[in-house]
């Protein structure tokens, strides 16, 4: 070989490479040892080269740092660390208070994630944590106690409608009500309960001064109508572009009433040929946005629990509270059988004792011949007991009204009337 000025002689040397140095890191090495460091030795003669006896010394473990093994955390709880960093962790863990409290944190939130689980979350998991949110800080400006049923059914409704695919969008959803003395059903997709929801929900936003959905030449068209315009004037079939909408009117209507005061609550609310306080329509949102909810669980073969039991109760007792007028109603229509006690509004008349079992259950008397009569247990001519679920499926007119009571005692007449009012406050 020769040189690099093609001189023989001289032999062309490659230039040396130094090796790699060690550096300081934030992530000290957790294993026995750290690098070794060269340990000088005393010059000697060229001519008698002599060897040291002395060993290189390993330099001290460097203990990791608490910053270290807070970040360790994570991967501890996935039990993802190596044998070495478990080790320094948990000993850690046994003198450290704060990354204790976040290590059993974390290994609770991974034990949602267990591959053996399905990904449906305790019904009870959202009121748990914000019971503890709340109770850490409460919330400066809270959600009134009567819109809490509307905000957790379409939270639910939500989480429902995240963990579904795009497919099942398109399935297809049977609505049912009740109209006059038979069921009645209408087809469309998920996707279109979704927009059904929407555009009745919009007749609480136009109350309180907010975009309707629909566009401001709505007008004070009646649920059915609101809807019908929307399926006919979409120019595609709806998708699952309508959740978002949705979701964002149900936010914006939660914060406005949350924001608006006390006197929000006694808001009119129209819904065509009847109307409600802004109190009750939100309850009345509430329970429909479960009915259909559950509707769409159907459809897609996904488990849905019903709400709460003290939201339960809110929705029965609404139901029980609307029965009256609704039984006076069909009388009007000739659908019931004419009033036999006529009393005035305010003295006590006959009375139906509706009892409801489960969660949400209670007791209720419904007044059977004037709705502005007084119902009380000393007046009852019949008695109904039923289930709370099964009581709402047939306020929603999914349960024929025939089918509907588990117990019935007293004037069969009355009960039928009762049972058929109930499926009577459905509709589409």
């Amino acid at each position: 070989m020769s040189g690099a000025n093609g001189d023989p002689e001289e032999v062309a040397r490659a230039p040396r490479i130094p090796g790699p140095r060690w550096a300081a890191d934030d992530h000290a090495d957790l294993s026995a040892s750290a690098a070794p460091t060269e340990v000088p030795v005393e010059p000697v003669e060229a001519e008698e080269p002599t060897r040291t006896d002395e060993p290189a010394r390993a330099a001290e473990p460097v203990p990791p740092s608490h910053g270290v093994l807070k970040s360790l955390l994570g991967a501890w709880a996935l039990s993802a660390c190596s044998a070495e960093e478990t080790q320094a962790v948990e000993a850690h863990l046994t003198e450290c208070a704060p990354c204790a409290d976040e290590a059993l944190r974390l290994r609770d939130a991974v034990g949602l994630l267990h591959a053996g689980r399905d990904l449906d979350l305790d019904p009870l998991l959202r009121s748990r944590v914000l019971e503890n949110c709340l109770g850490r800080r409460p919330a400066r400006i809270p959600v009134p106690a009567w819109a809490c049923p509307y905000d957790a059914e379409t939270a639910r409704l939500d989480a429902l409608l995240r963990d579904i695919g795009e497919s099942e969008w398109h399935a297809p959803v049977r609505l049912k009500w009740f109209e006059g003395e038979r069921p009645a059903s209408r087809r469309t997709t998920v996707a279109g309960v979704i927009g059904h929801l929407m555009t009745v929900d919009g007749l609480v936003s136009t109350a309180l001064g907010l975009d309707d959905p629909l566009g401001p030449g709505a007008g004070e068209a009646s649920p059915t109508e609101r809807t019908e315009a929307y399926w006919q004037g979409a120019e595609h079939p709806p998708t699952r572009g309508v959740r978002e909408p949705w979701r964002d009117q149900s936010h914006t209507l939660i914060r406005t009433v949350s924001f608006a005061g006390r006197g929000v609550a006694d808001l009119t609310v129209a819904y065509g040929d009847f109307a409600l306080p802004m109190r009750d329509s939100l309850l009345e949102r509430a329970f429909e946005c479960w009915v259909h909810a559950d509707d769409i669980a159907n459809a897609v073969a996904y488990p849905y629990e019903p709400p709460s039991g003290a939201h339960l109760h809110g929705m029965i007792d609404l139901a029980a509270r609307l029965l009256p007028a609704a039984l006076a109603g069909r009388r009007r229509g000739g659908l019931a059988a004419p009033p036999r006690h006529l009393v005035a509004a305010g003295a006590p008349g006959r009375s139906l004792h509706l009892e409801v079992e489960g969660s949400g259950g209670g007791h209720w008397y419904i007044a059977l011949d004037s709705p502005a009569a007084v119902a009380s247990p000393d007046h009852a001519v019949a008695q109904v007991a039923m289930d709370g679920v099964e009581f709402c499926q047939l306020v929603a007119g999914h349960v024929p009204p025939e089918e509907a009571a588990a117990g019935q005692d007293g004037d069969r007449e009355a009960i039928r009337d009762v049972l058929f009012a109930a499926a009577s406050l459905s509709r589409l």
